[in-house]
């Protein structure tokens, strides 16, 4: 080969120069690129001429080597220095640094995947994490319920200010003292209305009914006329005295006449003498007969004789007395009358409005046209009455009526009776109007029902709707809503307004049922249920024992909106019958459901029992927010709560609140637990309860997110609930030298790279993730620059060969001269 064989083995050498001065030139301009891998060039020797393969010992020489001439050097490859880089902090949270092994994983312009470790990640306009370059940064992405989908690789996306969440409540944290001091919630609230009526039983109007004072008949009209023997028994010169009274058809006279004297004449000594009494009094418009009485002879006191038509005669043939004496009493006062449809064994009707008033002095009154029952309708609702009863105040208490007497309907009668003679309810018969009449029952229906003020009366429901305000341990309930139509009872209400009040009949745990009431009522005894009564006519509740649970009903509780837009206020008149006894407590918070709709909770808690072991309470939640279909009920559970004899919370029959959701498309229902471990059950003065914590939250828009070192992108709601939002995967191989190089920090998979080792971070040999950390360069610019300069020597080096070859070259060319 000779001198030109030096020639191309130096040009080989500066070749290889070149590309090592190459290498060094990129590794040093991107000595600032985040994540960029330098690279080694590494150099072989090229192919060698051999003069001599050289030869074996012998006995009598040692051996020779081969003689080999190098004819250059080649660039055997070019390798990436994938060693970490150094990691620094960086100002924004999508910025990524991988410390260990590992690329991230990133889509490229025609969706091909594609590999980086340039850990600049920002938010494009549709909210994905995108490098410098625009590629997609690829992990798992997560579905409508936050969890993580690992069946693909998609582009990771930080919907901020987009995506909404909400978080249902799971568990409440209770705390405070539920003292062993005080009451034990033994004795209920009960509240209870007025009276109702029931308007389907018809009314007396009374309109017709005449009230007049009763005629008193005269006896200057009377003559005398006697026969003797005529079979009478009146002696010669007797004197007998008369009077009469008017009689009506039910046997009730007038006052009596003034006395007449009468003598039987004398000549003849037979003892058959009668005395005809005639023109009686005359008949009027009142009576059409009369009565009359007559002393013995000689004597000053009345007995009947005889009964005979008004304006008639009367013989008086008798001269014994009857045994009935006269009254004539009279009434002298200011009377006003009612009158009742009655029937024997059935409810009495209401009385009529007033009827009068009369006023009498020393007389006796008379009641005409009195009125007619209606005969009941066919399919019932009320008895077929066939007596009227008549009722008077008093002289002394115009308020105050009492019935007078009972006659058939469409009579006339004479009140004669006395104030002490009605007045006196000791008596037989004797008895006060009912002014409520017939009392409502559950089948009554609403539009039915009345009230009473005095003697005026009200329908105060009428079909339309129904509000109901009330109030439960002195803190205002929610209002309810109940639509009053024609067929609405008195059931439909009550069911509707015991469920407002939240008031629990049933534990739904037959081993610890509700604590029935003492009962103190005055006249009654006992115990009784907390629940919703019709007691003698009036709507009665009794709350759940304890102060805290006992109800409130006042006058403007209800309001009722008719079809016209009208609004009235229906007064029922509650009051409370029985204040309720018990040391209790009570908290107020809101719970939310899974759609984040606040649902408004109240928690009540009662002593319900006091031993020489433990102390019991029982608590009760009410739902403002519970929506049941058809149904107005704010209770939503119970349970009890035990303490031993050191205060220490030992355990609960129940602890799981559960709130309908009906109409809402929130999961229903609503369930979550109450955590009372945190309650006391030491001695204080007065109980305490408060509900510290619950996990719920309302709607909430992403406003954040960190990255963890697994790769999990966690975002932070406006509301503080964290949800994940995706995974970024790392990928790994087993030769990443063998990494296609892509340009803008990109490799691609090579044919001698192996698969990739896909997964999470600090998984399967895979380095973990620094978020708000990039990796800089790991060019080695000190070590670069030295060997730069070496390059630049080997290609100087091989320069002065080809220079020195030439000189060579040239002395051979002069050997011919």
């Amino acid at each position: 080969m000779g001198l030109a064989s030096s020639l191309s083995t130096a040009l080989t050498g500066m070749n290889a120069a070149e590309t090592q001065i190459d290498v060094l030139g990129n590794n040093l301009a991107n000595s600032q690129t985040v994540g960029f891998k330098s690279s080694d060039v590494v150099f072989a020797n090229q192919f060698l001429q051999t003069l001599s393969l050289g030869a074996a010992p012998t006995g009598g020489n040692g051996g020779t080597n081969p003689r080999q001439t190098g004819l250059g050097v080649q660039v055997a490859a070019i390798n990436q220095n994938f060693k970490q880089g150094t990691v620094e902090i960086s100002s924004s949270p999508s910025d990524l640094a991988i410390q260990g092994d590992g690329f991230f994983q990133v889509q490229g312009g025609q969706g091909e995947k594609l590999y980086t470790r340039n850990g600049i990640f920002r938010l494009n306009s549709s909210n994905e994490l995108v490098t410098s370059t625009g590629n997609r940064l690829l992990g798992y992405g997560v579905d409508d319920q936050f969890n993580l989908r690992s069946t693909e690789l998609v582009p990771l996306s930080i919907p901020i200010g987009t995506e909404a969440v909400a978080k249902a409540t799971g568990t409440v944290n209770l705390q405070g003292t539920l003292t062993a001091k005080g009451d034990v919630a033994t004795t209920s609230k009960i509240v209870q209305s007025t009276v109702l009526g029931n308007n389907s039983i018809p009314r007396p109007s009374g309109s017709a009914v005449n009230v007049q004072s009763a005629a008193a008949p005269f006896n200057t009209s009377v003559t005398l006329a006697h026969t003797e023997g005529g079979g009478g028994t009146h002696a010669e010169g007797s004197v007998y005295q008369y009077r009469f009274t008017y009689l009506d058809a039910n046997g009730t006279e007038s006052m009596a006449s003034e006395p007449l004297t009468v003598t039987v004449p004398g000549g003849n000594a037979s003892a058959d003498n009668t005395i005809t009494l005639n023109n009686l009094p005359a008949a009027n418009s009142q009576y059409s007969q009369v009565r009359v009485y007559r002393t013995e002879p000689g004597g000053s006191d009345f007995f009947l004789a005889g009964t005979a038509a008004a304006g008639g005669s009367f013989v008086d043939t008798d001269s014994s007395s009857s045994t009935t004496p006269l009254d004539n009493n009279g009434l002298t006062g200011n009377y006003t009358y009612m009158v009742t449809y009655y029937k024997s064994g059935e409810p009495e009707s209401r009385p009529s409005p007033l009827l009068g008033p009369q006023s009498v002095v020393n007389g006796r009154i008379y009641l005409s046209n009195l009125p007619t029952p209606p005969a009941p309708p066919a399919e019932g609702g009320y008895p077929a009455y066939d007596e009227i009863r008549i009722y008077r105040n008093l002289t002394n208490d115009p308020n105050s009526f009492y019935l007078v007497d009972t006659v058939p309907p469409g009579a006339s009668y004479t009140d004669s009776k006395t104030d002490a003679e009605i007045s006196n309810l000791a008596l037989p018969g004797n008895q006060k109007v009912n002014l409520d009449g017939p009392a409502i029952d559950s089948n009554t229906l609403l539009v039915n029902v009345i009230t009473r003020d005095g003697l005026d009366y009200s329908n105060p429901f009428i079909p339309g709707d129904l509000s109901f305000t009330a109030r439960k341990g002195d803190r205002l309930l929610e209002t309810k809503s109940f639509t009053v139509t024609a067929t609405s009872t008195v059931q439909d209400l009550l069911g509707f307004m015991k469920d407002s009040l939240g008031i629990v009949s049933d534990s739904g745990d037959s081993t610890n049922p509700i604590l029935s009431s003492l009962n103190q009522i005055p006249g009654e005894g006992g115990t009784i249920q907390p629940n919703a009564y019709i007691s003698n006519g009036a709507l009665r509740f009794v709350s759940n024992t304890g102060v805290d649970n006992g109800v409130t009903i006042d006058l403007t509780s209800f309001r009722l909106r008719d079809a016209n837009g009208t609004v009235t206020t229906p007064n029922l008149g509650f009051g409370t019958v029985q204040e309720g006894k018990g040391q209790s407590a009570v908290t107020d918070f809101i719970a939310y459901d899974s759609l984040g709709l606040p649902v408004r909770m109240r928690l009540t808690a009662t002593m319900e029992s006091r031993t020489d072991q433990q102390t019991v309470y029982r608590w009760y939640a009410d739902s403002a927010d519970n929506i049941e279909r058809g149904s107005a009920d704010i209770s939503v559970g119970t349970g009890l709560i035990y303490f031993d004899g050191n205060g220490n919370f030992i355990s609960a029959s129940n602890n799981v609140v559960a709130v309908d959701r009906t109409g809402l498309p929130s999961t229903k229902p609503l369930q979550f637990s109450l955590d009372f471990t945190a309650l006391s059950g030491l001695a204080a003065d007065k109980a305490s309860l408060a509900a510290s914590r619950q996990d719920g939250s309302p709607p909430g828009v992403l406003t954040s997110y960190v990255i963890g070192e697994d790769g999990i992108i966690r975002g932070v709601f406006s509301n503080g609930i964290s949800r994940d939002l995706g995974q970024i995967r790392l990928a790994r191989f087993s030769n990443p030298g063998g990494l296609e190089q892509r340009g803008q920090n990109l490799f691609a998979q090579g044919i001698n790279t192996g698969l990739p080792i896909e997964g999470g971070p600090s998984e399967n040999g895979l380095g973990s993730i620094s978020a708000g950390a990039l990796e800089l360069s790991n060019t080695d610019v000190g070590g670069d620059l030295v060997t730069l300069v070496l390059a630049s020597t080997q290609y100087r080096s091989n320069a002065r060969v080809i220079t020195a070859t030439q000189q060579l070259f040239d002395e051979l060319l002069n050997i011919r001269r």
